[in-house]
C-alpha cells in the first residue's frame, strides 16, 4: 500500500487528497499535515448575527469549469447559486461610479466606457491609441500596470484596472505581470494585436451573446465544499502539526522523518520554500522569492433598512479608499453580499456586507475594532453618509495573503516545476492562478503527478 504525505489542507491539499482517492481507491494512505487547528484554509467562515459566513474566499469564476465540476461531482449543484445580477460600482471623486463598461479584467474596450472617470488627457490619449505604434516582443513580459498606463493613461489604471486587479489579487496592477495576470492579452499582443484598444476588442464577447453569469457561490458557504473534499478523501488529517521540513530518504520521502512514497506541498508559497530547502533547493529559491499580500475581511449584518444602494459591490480607486482617517487601514472594497446574492434575502433580514483590507506592502494594523469602525465608515460612504448600524460584526486576518504574480512570474513557476525532484508535487495559489477554479486545477495536476510516480515504483 502506497502512502502519500499531503501538507496543507487547505482547497488545494483537498482537492489532492479527494483526487488521489477517487482515482487509486483504497490502495493508497493519504495522511494530510496541517498547522491550524482546522482545515480549509482561505474557505473559512465565521458566525455573523447568527449565520455562518464566508470571510475568506466568496465565489469562484464560472467561465472555467474546475469549480464547477467539482460541485457537481460532490454532488453539490442543488448548493450552486449565482448573483442577482446586480452591478458593481466605482468609489472615485468622492461618489459611485458606474464599472466600466465594456472591459477586460477592468481594461476598458474604449475612452466611453471611461468618459466619466478618466482625466480628459488620458480619454484623449485612449481615443488615440489605436494609432500609436505598439512597440511588443512575442514572449516578453511586462508590469501589466505599466502597459496600461503607457497606452491609455494613468487615470484609467487607478480608477478602473487596479480596483479590479486589487480586489483579485491584493496587487496594484503595476506590482503584477501582464503575462501571468491577463494571458489571453498577451496570446493576442504574442500573436500581433496592433493596439491595446484592438486587443481588448478581440478579448470582449460578440454584442449579441447570450448574457451569462461570471461568478457562482454555494448556498450554505463553502465549509459545504470543504466538508464534502474531506468526506471524500477519507484521509487521516493531522491538525497543529506544522511540517518543518521535507527529505529524501533510500526508498522515497520523508515528512518530519515520517516516510512517504510521494508528497504533495499545498502550502504557501514563502512557506513551502522552508519545506523543500533540502529536497528541492532550485524549487524553494524559486518559491522563496513570490511576495504575498496581507489582508483581512470584516463580515458585518447591518438592520434591514439600512440604505444600501442596488450594487454588488463597490471597488475603490486608488489613493481613493473608503473610511480613510477612521483607523489605520483604508477599505479597499465593499461587498453588498445581500444585494449579490439572493440567497441572503427574505422579509425583515439583516443585510449582509464584507469589507476589503490590505495590499502588497500594506500591513493591516489595526485592531479589531478598529477595522470594524473603518468598515462601518466606509459602508456609512457607500450609503451616501447615511448613519449605519453594525448588529454583528467578525474580523479574520490572512497575515499571508495571496502571492503576487509578478512580471516573471510564468517563467519563474516554470522553473521552480521543473526543478521538483520525483514524488514532490505542489499546489496552490501561487501557481497557475489565485482563484478557486485554478487553485483546484492545480491540485488535480498535482495529484496526476503523484499518480504517474506510484505507477512508476
Amino acid at each position: 500500500m502506497s502512502r502519500v504525505a499531503i501538507i496543507g489542507a487547505g482547497l488545494s491539499g483537498l482537492v489532492a487528497a479527494h483526487r488521489l482517492r477517487a482515482t487509486l481507491g483504497p490502495a493508497v494512505t493519504i495522511e494530510v499535515f496541517e498547522s491550524a487547528d482546522r482545515v480549509g484554509g482561505l474557505l473559512h467562515s465565521l458566525p455573523v448575527a447568527g449565520r455562518d459566513t464566508d470571510v475568506g474566499a466568496e465565489a469562484f469564476v464560472l467561465r472555467r469549469p474546475e469549480a464547477r465540476a467539482l460541485v457537481a461531482e460532490l454532488g453539490l449543484d442543488d448548493e450552486l447559486v449565482v448573483p442577482s445580477g446586480a452591478r458593481p460600482a466605482v468609489w472615485a471623486d468622492e461618489r459611485l461610479n458606474a464599472l466600466p463598461a465594456p472591459a477586460w479584467m477592468g481594461i476598458p474596450a474604449g475612452a466611453e466606457a471611461m468618459a466619466d472617470l478618466a482625466d480628459a488627457d488620458d480619454l484623449r490619449r485612449m481615443a488615440a491609441e489605436s494609432t500609436r505604434p505598439l512597440a511588443w516582443t512575442p514572449g516578453e513580459d511586462c508590469s501589466l500596470g505599466a502597459f496600461v498606463a503607457d497606452r491609455f493613461g494613468p487615470s484609467v489604471v487607478a480608477r478602473s484596472l487596479d480596483p479590479m486587479i486589487g480586489g483579485v489579487y491584493s496587487c496594484l496592477s503595476g506590482d503584477t505581470g501582464l503575462r501571468a495576470v491577463v494571458p489571453a492579452l498577451a496570446r493576442l499582443l504574442d500573436d500581433g494585436a496592433p493596439s491595446l484598444t484592438a486587443a481588448v476588442a478581440a478579448l470582449l464577447p460578440a454584442p449579441d451573446a447570450p448574457r451569462t453569469p461570471v461568478f457562482g457561490a454555494l448556498r450554505g458557504g463553502y465549509r459545504r465544499l470543504v466538508d464534502a473534499l474531506l468526506d471524500s478523501a477519507s484521509a487521516k488529517v493531522r491538525l497543529e502539526h506544522p511540517v518543518a521540513r521535507v527529505a529524501r530518504t533510500s526508498s522515497g520521502w520523508s515528512v518530519d522523518d515520517d516516510d512517504f512514497d510521494a508528497v504533495v506541498v499545498a502550502t504557501p508559497a514563502p512557506v513551502a520554500a522552508r519545506q523543500l530547502r533540502t529536497a528541492a533547493p532550485v524549487a524553494s529559491e524559486g518559491l522563496a522569492g513570490i511576495a504575498t499580500a496581507p489582508s483581512a475581511v470584516v463580515a458585518m449584518a447591518v438592520p434591514h433598512d439600512t440604505p444600501l444602494p442596488e450594487l454588488s459591490g463597490v471597488l475603490a480607486a486608488t489613493g481613493e479608499e473608503l473610511g480613510r482617517g477612521t483607523g489605520p487601514n483604508p477599505v479597499k472594497a465593499v461587498t453588498l453580499s445581500s444585494r449579490k446574492w439572493e440567497h441572503f434575502g427574505g422579509p425583515g433580514a439583516d443585510l449582509r456586507l464584507r469589507a476589503s483590507f490590505g495590499r502588497l506592502g500594506e500591513p493591516v494594523t489595526g485592531t479589531d475594532a478598529e477595522l470594524v469602525a473603518t468598515a462601518t465608515a466606509a459602508v456609512s460612504q457607500v450609503c451616501g453618509g447615511a448613519d449605519v448600524v453594525v448588529v454583528d460584526a467578525a474580523v479574520q486576518r490572512w497575515p499571508g495573503g495571496l502571492p503576487c504574480y509578478a512580471p516573471g512570474h510564468d517563467a519563474v513557476i516554470a522553473a521552480v516545476e521543473a526543478a521538483l525532484p520525483a514524488g514532490v508535487a505542489v499546489a496552490g495559489s501561487a501557481y497557475a492562478g489565485v482563484g478557486v477554479p485554478a487553485c483546484i486545477g492545480q491540485a488535480g495536476a498535482a495529484a496526476a503527478a503523484v499518480r504517474a510516480h506510484l505507477a512508476a515504483l
